[in-house]
């Protein structure tokens, strides 16, 4: 027959009692959560008044809707196009003594990209009609910053006969002074 084995018996000790701990006060944390409350609504306050718009009138966009609308009357539909001009070096016209040259840096503003194709092509007729208008100038013309806008608006009509077809007269935005030297 299978002797089982006898079946050990162990007496486990009691565990002993545990320690008695401090309970902690119910104080401390009620104390606790308050002062943390009151520090999140602190913070929370502080946001609110640095975020709040002051002093807005109710009927008046808000500023993010203000600056949506303005970027949209300013923001062009197209990227502008720049087409930098190789530097001009003229003698302008006598005024007293010796003539006086001048050195100037153009480029034009396009509208549209695909204008610069045209102008390249045209590139020695323009250059031939600057150097013209240029030539006829006498330094205190172009002295004032009146003349140099007159001299720009000059420069525009002459780059616009210049370009065949009518895309010229609508693509050129500007012509923009990138240097500027009269001596």
């Amino acid at each position: 027959m299978a002797t089982t084995a006898p079946k050990a018996t162990s007496k486990r000790e009691p565990d002993p009692a545990p320690e008695a701990e401090p309970i902690a006060p119910k104080k401390k944390s009620k104390l606790l959560i308050i002062v943390l409350l009151l520090v999140l609504l602190g913070g929370s306050g502080a946001a609110a008044w640095y975020f709040w718009p002051a002093n807005e009138d109710p009927a008046a966009p808000k500023k993010g809707e203000a600056g949506k609308a303005a970027m949209a009357k300013v923001a062009p539909s197209k990227p502008r196009t720049y087409v930098p001009l190789e530097p001009f070096t003229v003698n302008l016209q006598r005024e007293d003594g010796q003539p006086p040259f001048l050195q100037i840096g153009l480029s034009l503003k396009l509208t549209d990209e695909i204008l610069s194709g045209p102008i390249k092509l045209a590139m020695p007729e323009i250059r031939s009609r600057i150097l013209l208008l240029l030539m006829g100038k006498t330094a205190s013309e172009l002295s004032t910053p009146e003349g140099k806008k007159l001299l720009a608006e000059q420069l525009a009509r002459e780059v616009i006969q210049a370009v065949p077809g009518t895309t010229a007269a609508t693509g050129l935005e500007a012509v923009l002074f990138t240097s500027f030297l009269i001596q």
